[in-house]
């Protein structure tokens, strides 16, 4: 089929979705810093570097079939057509700038000028939005990491990060972001048939990279000493500093999801902002109160958690709802990261914790604090809307939940019993970054003695006889 709009863009919408696809790709680094600073001194790097690897794999699936699979005309409610746009098939061509009128030779009449006329998704060019959606699946891959620190091979997370963008993360993003008459003429049935909302990808993120996370976590196994030993944080500066740039790049995420530069952007920066306030301060009055300390480690905990939560339902609640849905994703997420200690699995940083309970909690909230106010126009229960639209929330969250766990579990299951997943013991005990990358991240033979001990020094809000907390 034809694309579904040829014509001139916005000028103003496609600056806007151009910076906010910039944004949404910062937030990749910001989360390598995030959790490179959580893990050990000798697994920063293979951290980092798979959060950077998921750019490069990712990147280039979604060019080739990913975009087509995600915003493809749907087949079977299941995924879009993985032919339709085969390598940008049709996105990239047409007039993209328009002639002046030019006087023709012999005093002929000027030449009429030429419009631009190429594929757009809403207003903006097509190649911005496959852009804009190219960045949500890089970082969604991205955040199953965290899960899994110190202990998988680098090679088989390459493999991983392909087969489950591929398998996983692109037919979930056609089920939640292809809308009827954006890029198909058929969308995604969570989107337009179950109508949940899930403005910027709390199901299709979070609680997709969330259960993978658990899913990896289990299959691979606990780390060796874990949760006797202690594995503090080695640079909570680190940590800091991305959870900063992760906050700077969710404007993107979240306020680029209007998909221009409009009034819905602007209400969504708000209460993505009110949220995110409170989710901190909750998460900090909680560590407070349960430990006696409130740590930076949980500052920037609280700043991610109430990012999460506030991602699906930014543009159906007003700053009330914002503040409620950041408190209680602050309080709870930070109850949750413990959760790990309890059941035996071992969620390096906490990426269940986190992310799937603050993206469960977002998605749930939904259905009890949307208000007819805000953008989506939705009544929640607690604005007398009943329990409508809190069903389809459910029935949203739970669909891409069991999904993640059932493919994940596939996947994970496939790896390990073929080319296997997990480094050996010795190559552990002496850490990822040498056994995986032949490097260090720090040069401790030229400090001497005052090397020998940096990788444990740092304190945590995790202590180390009773975990209650997080570590790395």
């Amino acid at each position: 089929m034809d694309f579904p709009l040829i014509g001139a863009a916005d000028t103003g919408d496609t600056a806007w979705m151009l910076a906010s696809a910039a944004l949404v790709l910062l937030m990749t680094p910001g989360l390598a810093f995030f959790y490179g600073g959580m893990v050990r001194a000798k697994g920063v790097l293979n951290m980092m570097m798979m959060s950077l690897s998921a750019m490069g794999v990712v990147g280039l699936l979604w060019v080739l079939f990913g975009f087509s699979v995600a915003f493809g005309e749907d087949k079977g409610n299941f995924f879009g057509d993985p032919t339709q746009y085969l390598g940008l098939k049709g996105l990239i061509g047409g007039t993209y700038l328009a002639t002046a009128a030019v006087p023709a030779a012999d005093g002929a009449p000027a030449v009429d000028a030429v419009a631009s006329a190429i594929p757009l998704a809403g207003t903006i060019p097509a190649t911005v939005f496959v852009a804009f959606q190219a960045m949500f699946a890089i970082i969604t891959v991205a955040l199953i990491s965290g899960a899994i620190a110190d202990r998988m091979r680098f090679g088989p997370w390459l493999v991983f990060a392909g087969l489950w963008a591929t398998i996983v993360y692109f037919p979930v993003a056609h089920w939640v972001f292809a809308f009827d008459g954006v890029t198909a003429t058929d969308g995604g049935w969570i989107a337009t048939k179950l109508k949940a909302i899930d403005f910027a990808g709390g199901t299709a993120v979070h609680i997709n990279a969330g259960a993978a996370g658990l899913v990896l976590a289990i299959v691979l196994g606990k780390r060796r000493g874990w949760p006797k030993e202690p594995m503090r944080p080695h640079n909570l500066p680190f940590v800091m500093l991305g959870a900063g740039l992760l906050w700077f790049g969710w404007y993107g995420f979240n306020a680029g999801s209007a998909i221009g530069s409009n009034g819905i952007a602007g209400a969504t920066f708000i209460t993505t902002t009110v949220a995110t306030c409170a989710a901190m301060l909750a998460w900090l009055l909680t560590e407070r109160l349960r430990d006696g300390h409130a740590t930076s480690l949980g500052a920037a905990s609280g700043i991610v958690a109430g990012l999460v939560a506030i991602t699906p339902s930014c543009s159906s609640v007003n700053v009330w709802g914002a503040l409620v849905i950041g408190v209680v994703a602050g309080v709870l997420c930070a109850l949750a990261v413990g959760l790990k200690y309890r059941f035996g699995f071992d969620d390096s940083l906490d990426v269940v914790g986190v992310h799937l309970v603050g993206g469960i909690i977002g998605t749930l909230m939904v259905g009890l604090v949307a208000t007819k106010d805000a953008p989506a126009a939705v009544d929640g229960l607690f604005y007398g809307g009943g329990v409508d639209q809190l069903w389809r929330q459910a029935v949203g969250a739970g669909a891409v939940l069991t999904y993640s766990l059932v493919g994940t579990t596939v996947i994970a299951l496939a790896l390990k019993h073929t080319i296997g997943l997990r480094l050996d013991d010795e190559s552990e005990a002496m850490g990822i970054d040498e056994a995986e990358h032949a490097e260090t991240a720090y040069d401790f033979a030229t400090l001497g003695s005052l090397g020998r001990g940096a990788s444990s020094h740092t304190s945590s809000h995790a202590p180390a006889a009773a975990p209650a907390g997080r570590e790395g």
